[in-house]
């Protein structure tokens, strides 16, 4: 078996959006539900892209449709942190973008997750994959920088 990487670090990533955790994001054990951390991604990734000005999802001409996604869970998070999620691009394809994420609870350094998803860009009518537009290709490269 492969050793596991290390957890990653906030100055592994480029970008941060703080998001505030939720009552209702604690299960019955305790701590913030798995299925959250996917949710916390999709927000974090979707309010950068809209504070850029590179998506309003009501008119954007393309947006990025998830295709895959993945979490390591290292340590637990739950209401009422604050999670800052870390940003990066890990990949830029024509059509397609690998995101990874880094969910940091309260003021700790250390990720309590971290995972990726690739969104591919479609057409909002046709649904089907649009190159990636040269504005959010630039803004994308300027993810892929650390620190």
């Amino acid at each position: 078996m492969a050793p596991r990487p290390p957890v990653p670090t906030r100055s592994d990533f480029s970008a941060f959006q703080t998001i505030q955790t939720r009552w209702m994001d604690n299960d019955m054990y305790g701590h913030m539900n798995n299925v959250v951390h996917y949710s916390l991604f999709d927000t974090a990734v979707n309010g950068w892209l809209i504070e850029h000005s590179l998506l309003d999802p009501r008119t954007s001409d393309s947006f990025g449709l998830v295709v895959e996604t993945g979490c390591k869970y290292h340590a637990e998070m739950g209401f009422p942190d604050v999670i800052t999620a870390g940003i990066r691009v890990a990949h830029l394809g024509t059509s397609s973008v690998r995101y990874e994420i880094g969910l940091f609870r309260n003021d700790e350094d250390s990720a309590s997750a971290n995972g990726f998803f690739i969104h591919v860009y479609v057409d909002r009518t046709s649904r089907r994959p649009v190159a990636i537009s040269n504005s959010m290709r630039k803004a994308f490269v300027d993810l892929m920088r650390t620190g």
